[in-house]
C-alpha cells in the first residue's frame, strides 16, 4: 500500500508506480507482461497521438475495444491531457456504440481491428464520429513528443461509464478524480492491497468493478491480470485462470463465482494457492452459495460490496464466522469511503430508499446538469439489521440486475419495438439473483408473433449480449396502470410457471 502523499489526479497513480518500481509488472495478458515503465511510456506515446488528432482538455475519448494494455495506456493518455475517457466493451454492437457516441460527442471513436471490421459490416453511420484504430492513432503521432500534462482539479471529470437508461437510451455516469480516489483509498486499505498482489480483472472496462482492478493495482504497485472477453463466461477456464495465474485478489459479480462453482469445479479444486481476498459486488450473492465458498476457503477474506455505478462502492461487508449459520440475505454492510447513507421514506419496518452522499457520488450524467445537493437516490430499498448493517431489499423501480449488469427494461423494449412484427412489447424479469432472466411479452403486429431466434438477433444488433432476451410469449395487449404505464407486476402475474422458470 502506498505511503506517499495523495496523488493530484487519478492518472498520477501509474506514473508514481513507474517512478517507484519501474521494472515491476503492471499488466499481464496471456503470455505478455508490461512493466510499469513500459506502460508509462505507452501512455506518453498515446498522449502524443491524441494531441495529434486534436484532443484537448475536457474532450471526451470513446474507446470501443477488447481488453488490452493499449486500451489501458490510452485511458491514461486521455487523463494526462485533461480529457475524459469512456470505455466500451466489444459486447456493445456498432448500433449501440453509435448511439452512445451521439450523446458523448467525441471527435473520434478509438477501436481495434475487430471493432473496425464489425462497424464496417454493420454500416457505420455517416453522421457518427469517425472510427480510428489504435494503429492509425499511433501513426498520426509519429515522432511527436508527448505534450505537457494538464493540471487536473479533484472535481474535474475523469471517465464516463455508460449504463442502461430509463428513457430507452444509454446514459453516461460521469465520475471525477475525487470520486475514484476516495473509493480507491478506502478499497486498498480495506483489502490490504500491496505490491506483491496479482489482481484478476474479470469485469469489462465499462463496468465499474474494473476501477478497483486497474487503479487499485496501480495505487499499491501491484499487477493486474486481464481476463480476455472470450473467457469471462467460461467457468472451467476461469477456475484454471485463478489457480494457474496465482491470483491473490479476485473481484467479480457473484454470477461468475456461482458459475465457476456449479460448472467449473471451483469448490472441488481446493483452495487457490495464492488467493487471499475475494470480493463480489454488482448483485446479491445467495447466502447459501457465499457460505459454501467461505467453508471451502476458510483462510480467504470474503467481502460483499454494494453501490450503483453512480457511487461506485458506497457500502461494504466482510463475512466472518458470525455468518456461518446465516439463512437471511447477506448484509451490504456499513458506509464506505467517507460516504453517508440514509434511508428515505421509511416504512414501519424500517425499509426505505437508499440515498448516498459523499466523495464517491458522481458529478452527474454526461451532457446534463451536475447532481444537485442532497445525495444520489439509488432507487434501491434497504433496511438496517440488529447489528447496524444495511441489508439490500431490491429495486424500488423497474430497473433490475441480470447476470451482474444493471438493466433498464425500457431500453430493451425500445429496441424490440422497432421490429416490424411487434406492435407493443414489455420486458419482464423472471427469477431472482443468478437465476434472473429477461422475458419479452409481445403484442404481434400481424397474425403471428416473431420467433425467439428472430428477436434475439434483433436485440443483438443494438444491445450488448447481457441485454438480449432469453424467452418470449405473445399477448393480445399489455396490462396498464391507471396512468397508462405498463403494469409490470400484473405482467409477471400473466406468465405461466413454466415461462417464469424458462432457461435460455
Amino acid at each position: 500500500m502506498r505511503t506517499s502523499p495523495e496523488p493530484a489526479g487519478l492518472h498520477h497513480l501509474l506514473a508514481d508506480a513507474a517512478r517507484a518500481t519501474p521494472d515491476a509488472p503492471a499488466v499481464h495478458l496471456g503470455d505478455a507482461t508490461w512493466s510499469y515503465a513500459e506502460l508509462d511510456r505507452m501512455a506518453e506515446r498515446y498522449a502524443a497521438a491524441l494531441a495529434a488528432v486534436g484532443v484537448t482538455a475536457g474532450d471526451p475519448v470513446l474507446i470501443w475495444a477488447e481488453k488490452s494494455a493499449d486500451v489501458i495506456a490510452l485511458t491514461q493518455a486521455a487523463l494526462r491531457l485533461g480529457a475524459v475517457y469512456s470505455p466500451l466493451a466489444p459486447a456493445n454492437p456498432p448500433a449501440r456504440v453509435a448511439r452512445i457516441a451521439a450523446t458523448l460527442r467525441p471527435a473520434h471513436v478509438v477501436t481495434d481491428q475487430a471493432g473496425a471490421r464489425a462497424a464496417a459490416a454493420a454500416g457505420w453511420p455517416t453522421a457518427a464520429p469517425p472510427l480510428i484504430t489504435f494503429d492509425a492513432l499511433r501513426e498520426r503521432a509519429a515522432a511527436r513528443p508527448a505534450p505537457p500534462w494538464h493540471p487536473a482539479g479533484p472535481d474535474d471529470p475523469a471517465y464516463v461509464l455508460y449504463t442502461s437508461g430509463s428513457t430507452g437510451d444509454p446514459k453516461g455516469v460521469c465520475l471525477s478524480h475525487r470520486n475514484a480516489l476516495a473509493f480507491l483509498r478506502w478499497a486498498v486499505a480495506e483489502t490490504g492491497l500491496r505490491a506483491g498482489d496479482r489482481l484478476a480483472n474479470h469485469a469489462p472496462f465499462n463496468f465499474d468493478l474494473s476501477v478497483f482492478d486497474l487503479y487499485g493495482a496501480f495505487r499499491a504497485g501491484a499487477s493486474v491480470d486481464l481476463i480476455p472477453d472470450d473467457l469471462a463466461h467460461a467457468p472451467s477456464a476461469l477456475v484454471d485462470f485463478l489457480f494457474e495465474r496465482r491470483i491473490t485478489v479476485w473481484y467479480s459479480v457473484p454470477s461468475a463465482l456461482l458459475l465457476m462453482m456449479r460448472l467449473g469445479g471451483l469448490l472441488d479444486a481446493g483452495v487457490p494457492p495464492a488467493l487471499r481476498v475475494c470480493v463480489f459486488a454488482g448483485e446479491p450473492f445467495p447466502t447459501g452459495g457465499a457460505l459454501r465458498l467461505r467453508a471451502a476457503w476458510p483462510g480467504v477474506r470474503l467481502f460483499n460490496w454494494y453501490g450503483p455505478t453512480e457511487t461506485n462502492v458506497c457500502a461494504g461487508y466482510e463475512l466472518t464466522g458470525a455468518d456461518d449459520g446465516r439463512s437471511e440475505p447477506l448484509p451490504i454492510g456499513k458506509p464506505a469511503a467517507g460516504d453517508l447513507i440514509r434511508l428515505d421514506g421509511t416504512t414501519a419496518d424500517g425499509t426505505g430508499e437508499i440515498v448516498v452522499d459523499g466523495p464517491t457520488v458522481m458529478l452527474g450524467y454526461w451532457g446534463q446538469d451536475r447532481l444537485p445537493p442532497g445525495g444520489y437516490r439509488t432507487g434501491d430499498l434497504g433496511r438496517y439489521d440488529a447489528d447496524g448493517n444495511l441489508v439490500y431489499l431490491g429495486r424500488k423501480d423497474a430497473m433490475v440486475k441480470v447476470r451482474g449488469h444493471r438493466v433498464e427494461p425500457s431500453e430493451i423494449e425500445a429496441v424490440l419495438s422497432t421490429h416490424p412484427g411487434i406492435a407493443d412489447v414489455a420486458v419482464a424479469v423472471t427469477g431472482t439473483g443468478v437465476e434472473a432472466r429477461l422475458h419479452a411479452v409481445v403484442v404481434p403486429a400481424g397474425p403471428q408473433p416473431p420467433g425467439l431466434l428472430a428477436l434475439k438477433a434483433h436485440c443483438a444488433a443494438s444491445l450488448p449480449t447481457y441485454m438480449v432476451v432469453d424467452s418470449v410469449s405473445a399477448a393480445e395487449s399489455l396490462p396498464r396502470t391507471a396512468n397508462g404505464k405498463t403494469d409490470r407486476s400484473r405482467l409477471l402475474a400473466t406468465l405461466t410457471p413454466a415461462q417464469q422458470k424458462e432457461k435460455p
